[in-house]
Parts: structure tokens; sequence; C-alpha cells
């Protein structure tokens, strides 16, 4: 089974009553361990989750701290990229090589990197003082 397998089919136990935009994410840390998130939508919108935060939350509840491979998978027309904060979020924990699929349920995919989806990435360095 593939990661973009994985992300399918933990995208079908998403919350998603009010957009109906179910999706699932899968990462695979370098420890090797599969990690997976849906989205979580609340009717305060802006205390949802999404999918990609789910995943890295399963991932540092089980002790494991970095990122090897992403999936992403949506029902949508083109492969969806993770919003802006969970591309933060990923590149929090994964160097910027590290590759990400985004795919469809119809099954159209795209590959991509960390670094292609948050290019000047804010990061630790940037919190260092003279």
């Amino acid at each position: 089974m593939s990661l973009v397998d994985d992300a399918a089919r933990v995208r079908l136990n998403a919350h998603a009553p009010y957009s109906n935009f179910k999706v699932g994410a899968a990462i695979r840390s370098v420890e090797g361990n599969l990690h997976l998130g849906c989205n979580v939508e609340n009717v305060a919108y802006p205390e949802g989750t999404c999918a990609e935060a789910g995943a890295i939350a399963a991932m540092i509840a089980t002790g494991d701290r970095r990122i090897a491979e992403v999936a992403v998978i949506a029902d949508s027309p083109s492969p969806v990229p993770p919003c802006g904060g969970c591309r933060q979020k990923l590149a929090e924990f994964a160097d910027g090589d590290v590759p990400v699929t985004l795919a469809t349920t119809g099954g159209a995919t795209l590959r991509t990197t960390v670094a292609e989806l948050l290019p000047g990435a804010f990061d630790a360095g940037h919190m260092e003082r003279s």
C-alpha cells in the first residue's frame, strides 16, 4: 500500500459536515512509522484542524520528530496543496527536500517538496541573535 493509499483511507474518516471537503494526510517518519490525519471541522471555522496538522500531531504523540515523506489527498479536480499554516508546520519537522505527493481521489498526482511548497521558509535560524 502506498502513502497516497494510506491518506485516501484516512480521508474517509474526516469530519467535514460544513464544507463536505474531506482531506486525508499520511506522513512517514524517518523512523519508517506511518502517521495519519484527516481534517476535523468545527462549526466555529477557525477551530477546525487540517489533515496535515493532525498527521503531524499523531507523529509527535508517538515520539517521532522528523518527516521523511508526505501524501495529501482530496476530492478535487486538481491536487490540493496544504494551506499556508500547514506548509509552515511541515517545514518545522521536514528538510526542504522531503517529497510531498499531492493527489486527487480521481487519480491525479503532483510530486513536489516541502521547499517548493514554502520557499523562503521561516526557520529556527531566524530566531538567532548576534
